[in-house]
């Protein structure tokens, strides 16, 4: 089945076109935007007018595509500024009928089920490797543990790349206070309210882990083939971040590997995912293009309502 997804979330909005067949996933176009949808949110309580107008530029031609490939089914899924914001449901309901999209909004526990799928839909589903598989979005980060064959339990914590920037960094380049700050709060929530049991290994999907081995592998353009599957150690995932929090944001925009467009929020996000290791005493992670959108698109294909 050939079918669209869009993930509207805090800090992007990405498409996927694939065909869908016994479980595999054929990309056909992918595209991603940054439209922070979620600036503000947190601490307004209100999705703002000038983000919502950027996702919709963005979903008009996203409609393009979506016609383009002739879909059987199109769906969108939305995630933690959308769930916070108390014109949230309204919003959604605007997009589905403007854009012709099976549109709602995800609760935590599913867009980190969500997440976990796709993330490990490529693994030998013998393989008993205990994973946690790390989501760092804008306004959220879902941690989730298990197998291939079985995942397991999973958390949406309140951390996010939009939402801890807006909170913390003000100073540009970031303020030493501001950064240490930052991943003392991530840090504790994260300790608070991870998941139960033990990881061997972290897949780290999203916007943030790609960004970092982009920028490790020095990509200029982006390689998608080359990032999916990079590894990269804490030790050397702490060099970046402190590479990076020592420029302006001015200076980011110009480090090979990183879009422009991420340079306001990549030090948060950096931050956000380290704290998330050190959090399970793990020693790195591997990068992986799939995530919530692979998963979403499996699941639309196999006929559950994911949006």
């Amino acid at each position: 089945m050939r079918v669209g997804v869009v993930d509207i979330g805090s800090n992007s909005t990405r498409l996927l076109v694939a065909d869908v067949a016994e479980g595999r996933v054929e990309r056909l176009a992918r595209r991603t935007e940054v439209t922070r949808l979620g600036q503000g949110v947190d601490e307004s309580g209100r999705l703002g007018e000038e983000a919502k107008d950027r996702v919709r530029r963005v979903l008009a031609r996203y409609r393009e595509e979506l016609d383009a490939h002739s879909i059987g089914r199109a769906a969108a899924v939305l995630t933690s500024a959308v769930r916070d914001a108390a014109n949230g449901p309204e919003f959604v309901a605007e997009l589905g009928d403007a854009y012709g999209l099976d549109a709602r909004t995800l609760p935590g526990e599913e867009e980190a089920r969500l997440t976990f799928l796709g993330a490990t839909a490529e693994r030998d589903r013998a393989d008993e490797t205990p994973l946690l598989v790390i989501d760092v979005g804008g306004g959220s980060t879902e941690l989730v543990l298990g197998t291939p064959r079985a995942p397991g339990a999973a958390v949406s914590t309140n951390v996010g790349v939009v939402r801890q920037t807006e909170r913390h960094l003000r100073a540009d380049p970031p303020d030493p206070g501001e950064l240490a700050a930052l991943r003392a709060e991530a840090r504790e929530i994260f300790a608070r309210e991870r998941p139960p049991g033990a990881a061997a290994a972290a897949i780290a999907v999203a916007g943030t882990a790609t960004s970092l081995a982009a920028i490790d592998l020095a990509l200029d353009p982006y390689d998608p083939e080359r990032v999916h599957g990079h590894r990269i150690s804490c030790a050397r995932a702490e060099e970046i971040l402190t590479g990076l929090a020592a420029q302006t944001e001015a200076e980011r925009r110009e480090v090979p590997g990183l879009h422009p467009d991420r340079a306001p929020t990549i030090v948060a996000g950096a931050a956000i995912l380290l704290a998330a290791l050190e959090t399970f005493g793990l020693d790195g992670f591997e990068a992986s293009e799939h995530g919530i959108l692979t998963g979403a698109a499996l699941d639309l294909a196999a006929g559950d309502r994911t949006g």
